[in-house]
């Protein structure tokens, strides 16, 4: 865990923007001791809307999944976040990605019983596609997904093969 996924966990927001100013971490990197999660991924958990704001500011892409393809979406509706979910989707964020198990942010917040946002998420996901169908039509181009998260599913599939064989 680097020093920016530790002040992201700990809600550390000052710490978190003096880290990225720095440029001592990359807001992107992934923690392989906790599957692979960004730091944006512990403050979307905990609900840190500032946090989150100061990481997106300074290039966390939201479109990054961990090991399980969670994005911070999935992390902010599993807890309830409702705030974040809400400051996801107005920076245009991806809310509506599937994970290895096909399961929305949607339908994680559905399974915890967090009414507020299931009906938020329902909303955003059509606002989604209707933006996402704009920025295509136009040529915007949008960092909506993570490319690399094929290729790293694939390397931990095969690394754990390898250990058990």
């Amino acid at each position: 865990m680097t020093e920016l996924h530790q002040a992201a966990a700990a809600g550390d927001v000052d710490g978190v923007e003096e880290i990225l100013l720095q440029k001592k971490c990359n807001p992107n990197q992934r923690d392989v001791d906790w599957s692979y999660k960004t730091a944006l991924h512990w403050a979307a958990a905990r609900g840190d809307t500032e946090t989150v704001r100061v990481l997106i500011e300074h290039g966390a892409r939201p479109s990054l999944k961990t090991e399980h393809g969670w994005t911070p979406a999935h992390y902010a509706a599993e807890f309830g976040k409702l705030a974040v979910l809400q400051l996801l989707h107005s920076l245009h964020a991806p809310i509506d990605k599937q994970d290895c198990c096909g399961d929305k942010p949607v339908r994680i917040a559905e399974i915890y019983g967090h009414r507020d946002c299931v009906t938020f998420l329902q909303r955003a996901e059509i606002e989604s596609r209707a933006y996402r169908e704009m920025a295509a039509e136009k040529g915007v181009s949008l960092d909506d997904s993570d490319d690399e998260w094929p290729e790293l599913t694939k390397d931990i599939e095969e690394n754990a093969t390898s250990k058990s064989t």
